[in-house]
């Protein structure tokens, strides 16, 4: 390439607008343009009509200054933003977050992110103030990563700073779950591929979803007697559901990340 150069700057010294290009004809051109040419030295060290719109790099037609004159520059988003509340109150719903596109894609640059997730959520009070959680059967479970950034606020006035933090895991063995789970691949939701039939999987129940009263989680089936089949169903992919039975009660959850899971 650095041989090329001083061959070409030798033409330039010499026959001076031999070495039209891209930056001489001001020409920077999205997608493919027939009409975005000049006459000018190729990459390929041929001399006559050469191109100066994007698709040349896959047509290798390109002038030999495209790449200097029409850099590739790619897509820029600014920053998400806040979580949005859930759409519906007392039944599994989604929340969303966006981000906008700051700087487009030039020149064959990176193409722009997604630009809005949505993740599964459930609050657990009507627009009234009324708790609501009691209802909620089958079991509705997330990922353990969403206890992170869920606010811990007291879903009743009942709440006391004593309770707030009480709260306790349930040990299940998976016995079925429908191939959607298997399926998601969406980041937020990409952990209901680690459902699999026959592992154990442990269940945090704390605040919000613990009822402020029983101090139980809806759907915890810690009064089956090991025996029974209970329901499950991820928030994020209603389709995503399947059975389990209990294990065990246990004050703290140990089981690998990807098998740890809340109630919600």
């Amino acid at each position: 390439m650095r041989t090329l150069w001083m061959a070409l700057c030798v033409l330039a010294r010499l026959w001076p607008g031999t070495l039209a290009g891209c930056a001489e004809a001001g020409r920077c051109c999205p997608g493919r343009d027939a009409a975005c040419f000049v006459r000018g030295w190729r990459l390929d060290r041929v001399y006559g009509t050469c191109f100066c719109d994007q698709a040349c790099r896959l047509t290798g037609d390109c002038c030999f200054d495209y790449a200097r004159a029409c850099p590739a520059r790619a897509c820029i988003v600014g920053e998400w933003s806040p979580w949005s509340g859930c759409v519906d109150q007392c039944q599994p719903a989604a929340r969303v977050r966006r981000r906008s596109v700051q700087q487009e894609p030039q020149n064959g640059g990176a193409p722009c992110p997604p630009l809005e997730e949505r993740a599964g959520c459930l609050d657990y009070s009507t627009p009234q103030g009324q708790h609501c959680g009691h209802s909620f059967v089958p079991a509705f479970i997330t990922t353990s990563a969403f206890n992170k950034e869920r606010t811990r606020q007291a879903a009743s006035a009942q709440w006391s700073t004593v309770t707030e933090d009480a709260g306790y895991c349930m040990e299940f063995k998976t016995e079925s779950l429908t191939h959607h789970c298997a399926m998601e691949n969406r980041p937020l939701t990409r952990w209901m591929q680690y459902l699999r039939e026959g592992y154990t999987v442990c269940v945090d129940c704390q605040p919000p979803a613990m009822n402020s009263v029983s101090l139980r989680c809806s759907g915890d089936g810690l009064d089956s007697d090991g025996n029974q089949t209970l329901h499950w169903q991820a928030i994020g992919n209603p389709r995503c559901q399947g059975t389990w039975k209990k294990v065990r009660r246990v004050d703290q959850c140990s089981c690998p990340a990807v098998h740890s899971f809340i109630f919600i």
